[in-house]
């Protein structure tokens, strides 16, 4: 079965790339150029941070996040979203994410704080799990039959 691969941006402080390689599948750095500039070649799913702090002109969305999502092909695929976020930014916890999957109309599927906790990251294996089968199943639901006549 095919696991969904993540992309993710991961600032200098590593605390996204940490999780994101936790999780024991296909991640993608949306921070490194060549991720950047990719297709995807099937269903992916999104981890973004959340940077702001309370400046309202401070757009919350990693501009490597905003990069890949210019692709109509890279939207299309998109699956859900999750994300890393401080509570110290109060009501912006979380902002890219949601705002991500607001926009795009695809599901938050976890958040976590930081670089997470091991039961965040086994709770985001599982969900992820899920979505596999999920995926594969409605897969195999629309694959045409291979009966013949005869």
């Amino acid at each position: 079965m095919r696991q969904t691969p993540v992309y993710y941006y991961s600032s200098a402080s590593g605390l996204v790339r940490s999780f994101a390689e936790r999780l024991g599948r296909p991640v993608f750095n949306l921070a490194e150029r060549e991720h950047r500039q990719s297709e995807a070649d099937g269903p992916w799913v999104l981890l973004t941070p959340s940077y702001k702090t309370g400046n309202e002109s401070n757009d919350t969305i990693p501009e490597g996040v905003r990069r890949f999502l210019r692709s109509e092909h890279n939207r299309r695929l998109m699956v859900g979203v999750m994300g890393s976020g401080n509570r110290n930014f109060g009501r912006y916890y979380q902002m890219a994410a949601r705002l991500v999957a607001e926009r795009s109309h695809r599901p938050i599927l976890f958040e976590f704080e930081l670089a997470g906790t091991p039961w965040d990251v086994e709770e985001c294996r599982r969900i992820l799990e899920e979505l596999d089968e999920a995926l594969a199943a409605a897969h195999d639901e629309r694959a045409p039959s291979s009966s013949t006549n005869g």
